[in-house]
């Protein structure tokens, strides 16, 4: 629990809760261009929740892995340059335990400020005229969904940053996994589930089917079971760095 604390005392100094802010903003602001463009039309079928549904499935993908690459990156440079891997494990935390204490932290910021981009996105749809009842277990569903695969993306980000001193290679990884991202919407579904940023296509909880938007069905049990494995991995993980801290 020190550490944990430790690392949110971090955070502030970090900047990560303006990181966090900016996330909120560009999926907001994504989410809202796409409906303003979709109702420009005044199509009155499209006016309905499906609408910004789409947008929000779109701005996540579009703005969450860069972003988590940075909040990674961050939270680790500062151990790298200030040799605060041996600070921490004079204090009692090795390696594994610093990167664990790093996800619980960063995760609480990461899951707040999708729960908030989602949440803004359902004022939008207010903004926009929608008059129907809210798809309430659709879109808590789908907001469930992509906390999840932002927390194991978090989570990827968090073991590259610890285990590579360069920066750069994360932040370049969360580029490429931005790409994944946006074009595994077009993928065969093995293939999204290939890697974590493919399931942003299989928590997609609306999409354009010709001019039309209709709602879909995200995979909640591929979900699920990205969770388990991403859980299970990370421990694993740590924990090995654990051990190879002591033998060191």
């Amino acid at each position: 629990m020190t550490t944990v604390r430790n690392e949110f005392a971090k955070l502030r100094h970090l900047h990560i809760g303006a990181i966090a802010a900016v996330s909120v903003a560009a999926i907001v602001g994504l989410t809202f261009v796409g409906a303003l463009t979709a109702t420009a039309s005044k199509d009155s079928t499209t006016v309905s929740w499906a609408l910004p549904l789409a947008g929000l499935s779109l701005a996540i993908p579009v703005a969450s892995p860069l972003l988590l690459a940075v909040i990674a990156s961050r939270t680790m440079e500062v151990e790298h340059q200030s040799n605060g891997w041996l600070l921490n494990r004079t204090n009692g935390a090795d390696r594994g335990a610093l990167v664990r204490a790093k996800l619980v932290s960063t995760g609480l910021v990461v899951a707040g400020a999708t729960v908030a981009a989602s949440a803004g996105s359902v004022f939008l749809g207010t903004v926009i005229g929608v008059t129907q009842p809210l798809p309430a277990a659709l879109w808590l569903g789908y907001t469930a969904a992509a906390v999840t695969i932002n927390l194991v993306i978090l989570a990827v980000h968090l073991l590259i940053s610890a285990r590579v001193d360069n920066q750069l290679v994360a932040l370049g990884i969360g580029i490429v996994g931005t790409v994944i991202a946006i074009c595994a919407s077009g993928f065969p579904s093995w293939a999204a589930h290939l890697t974590p940023w493919g399931y942003y296509s299989l928590a997609s909880a609306a999409d354009y089917r010709g001019e039309q938007v209709v709602t879909l069905n995200p995979s909640y049990a591929s979900i699920a079971a990205l969770a388990v494995v991403g859980a299970v991995s990370f421990w694993l993980t740590t924990v090995r760095l654990d051990r190879q801290e002591v033998r060191a």
